[in-house]
């Protein structure tokens, strides 16, 4: 019997749907927040800016998704199909709607829900969480018990406020 992958190429890595929703949920949480900080860093807080804030955040997001997609197209080396780029994109769904909550924060401070103001730290805290339901999410799917799953989402919350405040002192 033949070997179906042809010699010096790797056979394709399938990335399932799980990896695919942790992975884009953690960098779209920590891309969220990075984006907020860096557009907050000048003090403008006006409701205009907020809807600008909020564009720019889904904007970012998707410019991310697309390269990461079309990154992983290209770093996987196996032989394409004509349509395989944009499924490799389509696969980013989950880091774009891991900045929905966000992109919602700013544009309600924008339309008047909220004020526009300190809506900054509603981001940070919102993706704070994500980055900890996400941590006690993939704790649990690997059967570990609850007190573990909890410190272990503790540990990944803690390490996504590291990152965003990093990000923040170098911009």
């Amino acid at each position: 019997m033949a070997d179906s992958t042809a010699v010096g190429t790797a056979p394709p890595r399938n990335h399932d749907t799980r990896e695919m929703v942790l992975f884009g949920g953690v960098y779209g949480a920590v891309l969220a927040s990075s984006m907020v900080a860096a557009l907050t860093q000048y003090g403008h807080t006006s409701a205009e800016v907020r809807g600008y804030d909020a564009a720019w955040v889904l904007v970012t997001a998707c410019a991310s998704a697309l390269a990461h997609g079309y990154a992983h197209y290209i770093a996987e080396r196996t032989p394409h199909h004509r349509w395989d780029v944009l499924v490799a994109m389509r696969n980013e769904w989950p880091l774009v709607t891991a900045v929905l909550p966000t992109v919602f924060l700013l544009a309600g401070a924008r339309w008047g829900w909220w004020p526009a103001k300190g809506v900054e730290y509603a981001a940070f805290v919102l993706n704070i969480v994500i980055l900890f339901v996400l941590g006690v999410i993939t704790a649990r799917w690997t059967a570990r018990r609850w007190p573990v799953a909890v410190l272990m989402g503790l540990g990944d919350a803690t390490l996504g406020l590291i990152v965003v405040v990093a990000n923040t002192l170098i911009k």
